[in-house]
């Protein structure tokens, strides 16, 4: 519907009604409450579970690892396909945990927007704006929901200035909201001059759509009480004036960003949020990769793995690649060329997600994300194509920044140990480092909790207890440069050296002394804290 370049050919019908984004926030903004909600309108299940329900038949569904379920944390981007309207919505969750900031950071290469949500008494939070940088690196169009509402919340100038200034964005109320906290009755939807009133008695009702010709429509007064109505004239008189209006184009430039408010738990704005993105979220686009980009209206099929996830069904031990679909039209069976390895892969059980429930994918367009289960030969980073030798590029892997190294509780299981950290290397939830010197694994992280999620999962999917001690190391650079100067260079700091589970070589340090010194003795080689995940 909305083209981003006018050079462009129009999307065939089908590709044309996708909107793939991602929804990105603080912990605890609300993001897997919006989600549910989301599945909710799109008449994907039947009843919400809160995220912290008691009973196993309302657990969230966007939270499937136990741990999850547990802690009422998301921990790894879940990927759903619903339809809304007339449109397909594949929305990917992504947790909003700083220690697991990398699985988004990936994630987001593989959307075409995000939806950020704030917390309405807490507007823009660390995470938040870490986020927002990737999102603006990639470009990426902002739809913005103020969630948490019916709480006592910030003045709607103060977090709309806030947006403003941290992420240097301009903002577009799309709705504004009427009362505060306990006050809150509502909204009034700037876009189509309409009064949307919320229902605090039942939490999934589709809240009430008023449709009024304007401000000063007598009917207002029926159903806003006389002081709110004054301060919603006052407020969006000064709207209109002093913001920008709704601009499309500018919208999908990322320069822009429309603002809903609303309620998340009481099922409140999110159905104008969703007609947002679907009316002004962008089309499928082109996705960069080498020697060209894939575009989404070709023929022939091409896509891209963003996420492995190992052990989605317990009873399973199955491994999921997420896999992006760039171009084209999917069907079951097909056989497609695995670039990396340029062995030719036939697909024959892909998967659609909704949550941990999955389908059997018949057919899938550009747009979509389809699970393909397989035993390891797909990595993060790879693409899949009808023969031409495509590679996607710009999908990021960090340098830890803590390491410890990892024992099982029993020596006799440090085979099992090993096939275990191997299958969490290759998912991308840990990075793993084999020293060239003495046994046993040293495991980087981002954040701390990880390994706490990690010792959870290797005891519960593979039955092995494991201890992680303290390393004397604290950070690794990926090692890069001429064959000659990297070999002397490996060969003249065994002690610090190891390989990544790729087995590329890999300068573990103590001190930023250590990075110093390298740079200062061997100025041919290169450290570096981030790898693209492509081979």
């Amino acid at each position: 519907m909305l083209d981003q370049s006018t050079n462009r050919p129009e999307l065939p019908p089908e590709i044309a009604r996708r909107r793939t984004f991602a929804i990105i926030s603080h912990p605890d903004a609300g993001k897997t409450t919006l989600t549910e909600k989301f599945l909710l309108y799109g008449g994907a299940i039947q009843m919400a579970g809160q995220v912290r329900a008691k009973g196993e038949s309302r657990r969230t569904r966007s939270d499937y690892m136990k741990m999850e379920q547990e802690r009422g944390i998301s921990v790894s981007a879940s990927a759903m396909s619903f339809d809304f309207d007339t449109y397909r919505f594949n929305l990917v969750d992504t947790p909003g945990h700083s220690d697991f900031s990398e699985d988004t950071y990936r994630t987001l290469t593989a959307v075409d927007a995000a939806v950020m949500v704030i917390d309405g008494a807490k507007g823009i939070e660390s995470q938040t704006q870490k986020l927002f940088e990737v999102c603006r690196l990639r470009d990426l169009p902002i739809l913005t929901f103020c969630n948490k509402m019916d709480r006592e919340s910030r003045d709607t100038f103060e977090i709309i200035d806030e947006i403003q200034e941290n992420l240097a964005i301009d903002v577009t109320p799309a709705s504004w909201p009427i009362g505060v906290g306990r006050d809150f009755i509502g909204c009034y939807d700037l876009l189509r001059d309409r009064l949307e009133l919320m229902d605090r008695a039942d939490r999934n009702k589709v809240a009430e759509s008023i449709s009024i010709n304007g401000l000063d429509d007598p009917k207002l007064a029926e159903h806003v009480p006389a002081d709110l109505l004054e301060k919603l004239r006052e407020d969006v008189e000064m709207v209109r004036e002093l913001m920008p209006p709704m601009d499309a184009k500018a919208l999908l430039e990322g320069t822009l960003t429309p603002i809903w408010f609303g309620s998340a738990i009481n099922s409140f704005g999110v159905k104008e949020l969703m007609d947002g993105i679907a009316n002004y979220g962008p089309e499928p686009q082109p996705q960069p990769a080498t020697p060209r980009a894939m575009l989404p209206e070709e023929t022939k099929v091409a896509g891209f793995v963003f996420k492995v996830q190992a052990n989605m069904d317990a009873k399973h031990r199955d491994r999921v690649a997420f896999v992006r679909l760039a171009s084209g039209h999917f069907r079951r069976g097909m056989k497609l060329t695995h670039v990396r390895s340029k062995k030719v892969i036939s697909i024959s059980n892909p998967v659609l997600f909704l949550a941990a429930d999955r389908e059997l994918a018949e057919e899938a367009w550009a747009g979509d994300i389809i699970g393909i289960p397989n035993h390891g030969q797909l990595r993060i980073g790879d693409t899949l194509t009808e023969g031409e030798a495509l590679r996607v590029t710009g999908i990021p892997s960090f340098a830890p920044e803590l390491l410890q190294t990892v024992r099982a509780g029993d020596p006799m299981k440090a085979k099992h140990l090993e096939k275990a950290l191997m299958q969490f290397a290759e998912e991308g939830a840990a990075k793993v480092f084999k020293p060239m010197i003495g046994s046993g694994f040293i495991v980087g992280v981002v954040g701390a909790l990880q390994f706490e999620v990690l010792a959870s999962r290797i005891e519960q999917e593979y039955n092995l207890p494991v201890r992680f001690e303290a390393s004397q190391f604290t950070s690794a650079r990926w090692v890069a440069g001429p064959k000659e100067a990297v070999d002397k260079f490996v060969s003249e700091n065994k002690g610090h050296m190891a390989t990544d589970n790729d087995g590329d070589s890999v300068y573990l340090t103590r001190l930023q002394w250590d990075i110093d010194r390298v740079v200062r003795d061997y100025p041919d080689v290169k450290l570096t804290a981030t790898k693209e995940m492509m081979l």
